[in-house]
């Protein structure tokens, strides 16, 4: 935990948890913050870039507290369209949960800006950190969110393990998420009390090796430095976004300013469905995603029902890149062929 506060510049180790993952980081928030302090006439924001993980949790919880769930919208481009923020933003707005970076088309949120505004008027952010944390420098000092969440496979970490940061004081105030071993500090006949912060929030038996496996990949990325892995990353998603560019009828989701884009690109070929294309390249060795990325009410508010995406990472070169674009302009071939 002292090596991952370090990574992300929390100010202590107590202020980390241990979670499966970023959906059940969401959910705990949701749970135990969110069940205590809506009620009817506040509201949650989020946009609708969102992964399902960051819009599923709050639909439940605008059930049981009877409060709304607004939306920040987005541009065609995919960027966020910030006009009216102040209009969805407002005194009723009691949490403002958003993604850093959208898993589905690759855009780069102005959290910072968005923070500044939540907390203007008294809400707690939430950013999923999922598709940031593993690719570029993140502070949360810095940002001055109230929780951020990520995943260790995403980092190359092992699955079922995940972080969420939160700073002290709300986590103390909190009540606990999950009940039964670890989280107490004593049990009697009649009642318990409960262990302190980040204990509080980790009942069971901890997963050990997914934390000693997150610790060693925290080490690793930080030794070649988050700088240096999303300068290489900007170089190889440009690379790749103008080779594909070249592709007659291509549509691609999301900005074209790579500067504000992931590492990340999401498409689609007239006349080929994603599945086949991903079916394809895969048979020449390449692994793609294909799908609505668990993404569904962002790939349909763009007009589609699912894309390929191409993902990068510190690993990845020109060289398969250019291997990438010539078997996608291969499958272009073959399926107007068949």
């Amino acid at each position: 935990k002292e090596k991952i506060a370090e990574f992300i510049n929390a100010p202590n180790n107590k202020s980390i948890i241990f979670t499966k993952g970023t959906t059940e980081s969401i959910n705990l928030i949701a749970d135990s913050w969110g069940q205590s302090n809506l009620k009817e006439s506040d509201n949650i924001v989020i946009t609708e870039l969102e992964h399902h993980s960051n819009i599923v949790p709050w639909q439940e919880l605008i059930k049981k507290t009877k409060s709304k769930l607004k939306y920040i919208p987005i541009n065609s481009d995919g960027t966020l369209n910030l006009t009216n923020i102040n209009n969805i933003i407002t005194k009723n707005t009691k949490i403002v949960s958003m993604t850093h970076v959208s898993n589905g088309i690759g855009t780069i949120n102005n959290i910072k800006e968005i923070i500044k505004i939540a907390k203007s008027v008294g809400a707690k952010t939430i950013i999923d950190a999922a598709q940031s944390v593993p690719h570029m420098p993140i502070d949360v000092s810095d940002l001055d969110c109230d929780f951020l969440a990520f995943s260790g496979h995403k980092m190359l970490a092992p699955t079922g393990i995940g972080v969420l940061y939160g700073k002290k004081e709300l986590l103390e105030s909190m009540p606990p998420y999950q009940k039964g071993g670890d989280m107490i500090i004593e049990v009697t006949y009649d009642k318990s009390t409960w262990n302190e912060i980040p204990f509080k929030f980790e009942a069971g038996t901890p997963n050990i090796a997914g934390a000693v496996g997150l610790s060693a990949a925290t080490k690793y990325l930080m030794e070649i430095g988050m700088q240096n892995i999303r300068e290489h990353e900007i170089e190889i998603t440009k690379y790749a976004y103008n080779n594909l560019m070249n592709i007659d009828g291509i549509e691609i989701l999301g900005p074209e300013d790579i500067d504000i884009r992931a590492g990340l690109i999401s498409f689609n070929i007239p006349n080929i469905h994603p599945h086949d294309l991903g079916t394809f390249v895969d048979s020449k060795g390449i692994a793609i995603r294909t799908g609505h990325h668990c993404a569904m009410p962002l790939i349909k508010k763009l007009g589609n029902h699912s894309s390929a995406r191409a993902s990068f990472y510190i690993y990845n070169t020109n060289k398969e890149v250019d291997k990438f674009t010539t078997e996608i302009n291969n499958s272009i071939k073959y399926f107007n062929n068949v």
